[in-house]
């Protein structure tokens, strides 16, 4: 069997089916859910700093599908009771999150529209072979928009059930959809364009050819099980570490409580990590296209699209699944089966020296935690992957794959589109996340310095012209904590605790080591650029707030722009050895390339956090040399009774 998420009481469990069906209740019973409300989000709070009580809390947007004000509302399972609901005002804060519903609400009234129907003619396609993907609007210039709950669409051909549909797009064709009044406002038809006949069926064996036969089986098994340890439903404790994996359907896993042993010690290193927002900013300034800008964190919630993961597909290895619970649009609690995975892997090398004096041959080997889940966004899946190893170093993946936004290509070439295949092309975009790190460095008393190299000059004392240095600067108020990347000057950040000091009396820290990866392209006079401020820069430092958990704001959908970072950091707070939240942005510029077609290879891109001085000395001599003569290959199979079944067919 495979082991799932057990009910706990646990304030950092994760949520249960009866948790959430109590909040359906609660919310029937206050008359804020019925026939015509839906659900845009309902996720767990986080404990208050220093709260005494144990009360879990659940937070819930609630949308009126008939066009009334959407309510906000806060809900104590702990105490059976509705805390607090305020109506929200759409042309101030924002829409709610898109709802899968409204996808085919687009489909379904552009089915029936003239203009539409008159494009499709045009170009000779029947609109029952034509799929239309539902997207976020944004906001432009567009003032009859406020207020209003809109999609864009654009169309792409679908010839047969199992084809591809974005080899084919539409070109030159946009639809404006209002999906609270069911109106399609707009239907901006520019001109019919060549549609891609060349299909992108990748596992067609027209294009695949014969598959390979060289591969051997790779056998990955622990006869005694994996090194780490699940207890409470969702606590993990692997080698010096402890964390508890929670799971929200905005932002998908979560780390609470990230913290390592040292000695008889257990110190904190992170109280909350997670990745806060995605967007996905795409370059074409086509009037078809410029308006694509996608959060698919705070608009599409990443983790209610989150896999059910395969053994032997997804995860490889001795696996242990846990099975988050989330609540569907009527407020039903839906299980998302084997929608975590956890798993260690053989990271080879951890440190090795032969010495000449000593005659000592030393390696040891290094091994990691995977703690990660996959989610499906329209075109393109995401894997999201924290790794812990056993030197304390703390690192994050993202795994972009699936099958890359597409259009026609110009005859005439494209300053902003790559060419896939004849006539196909895929505009430049970029996706950008904000990874949000609630430190806890020996306690909640942090600060943050900038680490710079710097060339010495030569001369005096530096008379071979040799030395160089480094420069440190700490960042003393949230003014001050809005930093860019400087991969020239190895720019580094060290969070370090000053009232906690290692063996040599300097204050224990990590150091966050950035990829230096270009920020948002898009122009700051931009929509987007007032938007998603947060992708303009590498890194915020600010003073912890309850309140202050997205780097956009509450409301991303349809939001002008303003809310999130600029806002926290506009109080200007005193951000040395206090209470702090680091923000990273990191991501990719992506290019398409044609081996990016019909399926893309997984791209990464991550950061990494390593100790600073946090210990006295190295904290991996205790690991033990594998075993003289050990065997890779073991006949005893991994126990299926409490891990993954055995591997079977991927498909």
């Amino acid at each position: 069997m495979t082991p799932t998420a057990t009910e706990t009481v646990n304030q950092y469990g994760l949520a249960t089916g009866a948790e959430i069906s109590q909040v359906q209740g609660i919310l029937q019973a206050a008359g804020l859910l019925g026939d015509g409300h839906r659900i845009a989000y309902l996720g767990l709070v986080d404990p208050s700093r220093g709260a005494s009580e144990e009360d879990r809390r659940f937070r819930v947007f609630i949308h009126d599908i008939s066009g009334g004000a959407p309510t906000d509302v806060l809900v104590s399972v702990t105490r059976g009771e509705l805390v607090s609901a305020k109506e929200l005002d759409t042309k101030v804060s924002g829409e709610l999150p898109v709802l899968e519903e409204e996808f085919e609400v687009v489909e379904t009234l552009l089915a029936t529209d003239e203009r539409w129907l008159t494009a499709l003619a045009a170009r000779d396609l029947d609109v029952e072979k034509v799929r239309v993907a539902p997207l976020s609007a944004g906001v432009f210039e567009y003032a009859e928009e406020k207020g209003r709950r809109i999609l864009r669409g654009l169309a792409f051909v679908q010839d047969f059930p199992e084809d591809s549909a974005w080899a084919h797009p539409v070109d030159g064709l946009v639809a404006y959809v209002d999906v609270v009044n069911k109106e399609v406002t707009q239907v901006i038809d520019l001109g019919v364009m060549p549609i891609p006949a060349e299909h992108g069926n990748y596992t067609d064996p027209e294009l695949t050819g014969p598959l390979r036969t060289t591969q051997k089986p790779i056998s990955i098994t622990q006869p005694e099980g994996p090194s780490f340890t699940v207890t409470d439903g969702n606590h993990v404790e692997w080698e010096k570490w402890s964390v508890d994996v929670g799971f929200d359907v905005r932002e998908g896993v979560v780390l609470h409580n990230l913290s390592f042993k040292d000695g008889d010690k257990k110190r904190p290193i992170i109280n909350r990590a997670s990745i806060a927002e995605m967007v996905v900013p795409y370059g074409d300034p086509s009037p078809i296209r410029s308006w694509q800008n996608y959060f698919d964190t705070g608009e599409y919630l990443v983790g209610q699209y989150a896999n059910s993961l395969e053994l032997g597909c997804d995860c490889l290895g001795d696996i242990t699944y846990l099975s988050p619970v989330i609540s569907d649009a009527f407020g039903n609690p839906r299980e998302i089966r084997n929608g975590i995975c956890m798993h260690e892997e053989d990271w080879g090398i951890l440190s090795k020296h032969s010495d000449l004096w000593t005659g000592i041959n030393y390696t040891r080997r290094n091994r990691r935690l995977v703690i990660s889940f996959f989610t499906t966004i329209g075109n393109y899946d995401y894997g999201f992957y924290w790794y812990l190893y056993l030197d304390g170093t703390i690192e994050f993946e993202a795994k972009a794959t699936g099958v890359v936004f597409t259009s026609a290509f110009p005859e005439g070439g494209s300053d902003n589109i790559s060419q896939l295949a004849p006539g196909l092309g895929a505009p430049f975009h970029q996706h950008l996340f904000s990874a949000r790190l609630d430190m806890a460095i020996d306690g909640f008393t942090n600060r943050v310095e900038e680490e710079d190299v710097v060339r010495q000059a030569m001369g005096e004392g530096n008379e071979r012209g040799k030395a160089f240095s480094r420069k440190r600067t700490v960042l003393t108020k949230e003014s001050e904590g809005v930093r860019e990347a400087d991969a020239r000057a190895g720019r580094t950040w060290i969070i370090s605790n000053p009232e906690s000091k290692n063996r040599l009396g300097e204050p224990v820290g990590y150091k966050l080591h950035a990829e230096n990866q270009p920020t948002l392209l898009a122009d700051p006079g931009s929509s987007i650029a007032k938007r998603a401020a947060f992708a303009t820069k590498d890194v915020w430092v600010t003073r912890y707030a309850d309140e202050e958990r997205y780097p956009t704001g509450d409301f991303v959908n349809q939001h002008s722009g303003g809310a999130g970072l600029p806002a926290y950091v506009a109080q200007d707070r005193d951000i040395d050895g206090q209470d702090i939240v680091l923000w990273h942005t990191f991501g990719l510029t992506h290019f398409p390339r044609v081996e990016d077609w019909p399926i893309m290879p997984v791209d990464t891109v991550g950061f990494k956090l390593r100790p600073e001085g946090f210990f006295d000395r190295s904290p991996v001599l205790d690991v033990p040399a594998n075993a003289s003569g050990s065997s890779c290959h073991t006949e005893a199979a991994a126990s299926t009774e409490e891990h993954g079944e055995p591997a079977g067919h991927c498909h």
